[in-house]
């Protein structure tokens, strides 16, 4: 076969397969663009857009409820009987409400004893004021001598010394009787109670603890960073551990920071109804915030946001109608808004409001009126 034909032959071949690949290609683009046209959406969903808000700054912490000041009542007489307890834990008091009876037998008999030496010493101290008296008529004239005049004089300012003394003895008694009745020193409710009828007890013994008007507060541990952001009055948000929530004030700020944990210390104000409602009580452990200032955020419906690996995403839907996964970081919350950081978020797209957790990114979904 001539050269020049052999050449013209393969020159040919060459173009029927190029013709053919091209053919092909055609072939698989449209059917691409078919099967794209006729994708199923992965999800029917809402949208909603990112709201502008203004929220407040918060200074989370948490820490331990406790008593304003919780008042030891104790024994003021000694080795007396308790006769009748009046009052339980938990029982809610009144200034001068009766709490304990101490018997009174002996203090009475002692009461008594006492009364009838001060009647005596007054009778020897009015026989001896008559002495001193007759003594200074004949000083001088020599019907008693200086010695026996002075010890007369003398025997006046003892009578009077000891008169003195029993009506201090008297007053000790009627203070043991007035003891023997234990009375509240406050309003307030009882937290501890020690007292046992017919125990005798030694002066001093703690019989109840009572918490002050019902006055309760959070301390909570705030950074040292955090410290220049608090200031005395500040309003503060408290949750107990049962869910109930409490509007408080910030009271004072700790003058010292722990050396160990470099936290301190600051005393939150609670109202008496926080207590006498149950849901906060000595000794929980709470968590609040301190709101220091309000700022400017962009939010997002809370149900908007997918957790997966630890991390918090959304999804934006594009005018192909699939979605973006987008990576964001939380910030502040109020009620079911969310405000998202670490995103360019403008505000004007259209984010996923429901069903995130279903979606991955890419997806292909229908979008419906909420």
């Amino acid at each position: 076969m001539p050269l020049n034909t052999r050449h013209t032959l393969q020159g040919v071949a060459l173009a029927l397969l190029a013709l053919i690949a091209t053919g092909s290609l055609a072939a698989e683009a449209t059917k691409a663009q078919d099967a794209k046209s006729t994708a199923r959406p992965a999800l029917t969903v809402t949208t909603v857009q990112p709201a502008r808000a203004d929220l407040p700054l918060q200074v989370a912490a948490t820490g331990s409820i406790a008593a304003w000041q919780e008042a030891s009542i104790g024994a003021e007489s000694g080795g007396l009987r308790i006769e009748r307890v009046h009052v339980n834990v938990g029982d809610t008091v009144s200034r001068g409400k009766v709490l304990a009876n101490f018997a009174t037998d002996s203090v009475e008999a002692d009461l008594a004893q006492a009364r009838a030496s001060l009647a005596e010493g007054e009778a020897a101290a009015a026989d001896a004021r008559q002495n001193a008296v007759r003594a200074r008529e004949v000083q001088g004239s020599g019907a008693l001598s200086q010695q026996q005049i002075s010890q007369l004089l003398t025997a006046e300012k003892t009578a009077d010394a000891r008169v003195l003394l029993l009506r201090a003895q008297l007053l000790a008694q009627e203070l043991r009787l007035k003891h023997a009745t234990v009375v509240a020193p406050d309003e307030g409710t009882i937290s501890s109670r020690s007292a046992t009828e017919g125990a005798v007890l030694p002066q001093g013994q703690e019989l109840f603890r009572l918490i002050r008007g019902d006055r309760i507060e959070w301390r909570a541990e705030v950074t040292s960073s955090e410290l220049a952001r608090l200031r005395s009055g500040q309003p503060v948000r408290v949750v107990s551990p049962t869910g109930a929530v409490a509007e408080g004030r910030l009271r004072m700020i700790a003058p010292t920071v722990d050396a160990q944990t470099r936290n301190a210390l600051v005393y939150v104000d609670l109202p008496v109804a926080a207590m006498r409602s149950g849901g906060f009580k000595p000794g929980m452990f709470a968590r609040g915030e301190f709101v220091t200032g309000r700022a400017a955020a962009i939010t997002v419906p809370l149900e908007a946001i997918s957790l997966r690996d630890g991390f918090s995403y959304l999804f934006t839907v594009g005018a192909d109608n699939r979605v973006k996964r987008l990576k964001v970081q939380l910030g502040r919350r109020s009620g079911e808004q969310v405000e998202v950081i670490g995103t360019p978020l403008k505000g004007e797209e259209r984010v996923v409001a429901s069903g995130a957790a279903f979606l991955a990114d890419g997806d292909l979904v229908r979008v419906v009126a909420k």
